[in-house]
């Protein structure tokens, strides 16, 4: 369980500053190397999720649910917009979710 996560983690930190970095360039106007950075960075995101023991659905569908969390604390970090109470709540809302796809017992 303890892998999963880091591998969620892992996955959801290189598909968020990927993204920021294609989104600072196209935006912002900043260096077109960070958009290579960016792509790069979104490729491994995409490799990182095949380290998941489920199957393709169940793991993209469990990330989601971290994706939104972890979006959340970027906000919070790089754009110093502090998560409210209904952020706090649907980001419980939604780990609860994860928790029950990705680690519910099955037979």
């Amino acid at each position: 369980m303890l892998r999963s996560i880091g591998f969620f983690i892992l996955a959801g930190a290189c598909e968020i500053i990927g993204g920021y970095l294609v989104w600072k360039v196209l935006k912002d106007n900043q260096p077109f190397y960070l958009a290579i950075l960016g792509a790069i960075l979104l490729a491994v995101y995409g490799g990182i999720a095949t380290l998941q023991p489920a199957g393709f659905g169940r793991t993209y569908a469990a990330y989601g649910g971290v994706f939104i969390v972890m979006s959340l604390f970027w906000a919070w970090l790089a754009e110093k917009t502090k998560p409210d109470f209904y952020d706090i709540a649907g980001a419980i809302i939604v780990l609860t979710g994860v928790a029950i796809i990705f680690y519910a017992p099955r037979n």
